[in-house]
Parts: structure tokens; sequence; C-alpha cells
């Protein structure tokens, strides 16, 4: 019950809900999101669909089979390296890795992004936020025999360098035109 309904199951519409709050933020800020610019509200909820976007592409296309799929547990598949493999058939039924569910902790990395330059300090909590949320995710889905610890910490890089990728081109990009339609600085 814990495992699946709370961690599991539980865990991903909260993060959905957050996400969805998020979005929703990027036009009708509430609490500290009225403190932050546009760039930085619109990059904190893009950055955080991206992530998790590139998390799901990666899956559907990934040849690795979940450990519980594998030969040794109990099932078809044999155990391959997922890198190197990545598009070679392991015998089971793949789209196992990256690890999504930890995707629900670790795409929320857009806040350490958004924040930082403005809010250091919750920058650096949102941070440990998504870090903890992101390995406690993923631990729950090991102890279901789901993924691996190297679905998970991947998972985590993964939506680490969306995030670092987005922050760099939102850091580029001119929002003065958007923004003046909205009254707001960029």
């Amino acid at each position: 019950w814990l495992l699946t309904a709370v961690l599991h199951d539980g865990a991903r519409r909260l993060a959905w809900a957050l996400a969805l709050l998020l979005c929703v933020g990027v036009w009708f800020p509430v609490g500290w999101l009225q403190h932050l610019v546009f760039r930085r509200r619109l990059q904190l909820a893009l950055t955080t669909l991206v992530a998790v976007t590139v998390i799901s592409s990666l899956k559907s296309i990934s040849m690795t089979s979940c450990p519980w799929s594998l030969a040794d547990f109990g099932g078809v598949a044999h155990y391959m390296p997922h890198w190197s493999h990545l598009f070679e058939t392991d015998g089971g039924n793949g789209r196992c890795f990256p690890a999504g569910h930890a995707s629900s902790g670790f795409a929320f990395f857009s806040g350490y992004f958004a924040l930082r330059r403005d809010m250091p300090a919750r920058a650096a909590k949102w941070l440990v936020v998504a870090v903890v949320a992101g390995l406690a995710l993923g631990m729950a889905q090991q102890m279901r025999g789901a993924h691996f610890m190297s679905h998970t910490l991947w998972t985590g890089w993964i939506c680490w360098g969306t995030a670092w990728a987005i922050d760099a081109l939102m850091s580029r990009f001119n929002f003065a035109s958007i923004t003046a339609d909205l009254g707001e600085d960029a």
C-alpha cells in the first residue's frame, strides 16, 4: 500500500498538481511567485514539463526491461547494460529506462535554476527537496522491483542537464516584447 498507493500513485498525482500550479502561476502568480519576473516563472513551469517529456521520450524508445522482468527474478528478460544496448532487445518488454517515476521529483530541478539568481536561499531549499523527492520516489520503485539505482541516478542527471540547458537558453532569449504586453519586467 505505501509503495504503490502513496509513493507511486499519490506522489505522481501530487507532482502533476504542483506542475499544473506552476503553469497557472506563470500568468496568475500568487505568493512568492509574484516576486519572480515572467521569464523565471515561465522557466520554472516549462523546464519541469520538458524534463518529464525528455524522460518519457527516452523511456518510450528504450529496450531496457525492468528488474522484475529479468529471468533472474522470474521474468523472461536478460540483463544488458542500458546505455550500450539501448536499442537492442533484452527479451523483455523494455521501456523501463530511465526511471519515469523518479522524474516526478527530479523534474523540479527547474526551481533551482529559475530561482538561483533572485532567491538563492529558496533555490537551495528547492534543490534539496527535488533531490530528496527524486531519490525517495526512485527508491520506492526499486523496492517494488521496477528499477535499478542506476535508472534513478541517470534520471537525475538527465533532468539536471535538461534544466541546465533550458536555463542557458532562457538566459539568452529576449522576453521584452512578451512581457511588455503583460506590463511586467522581463
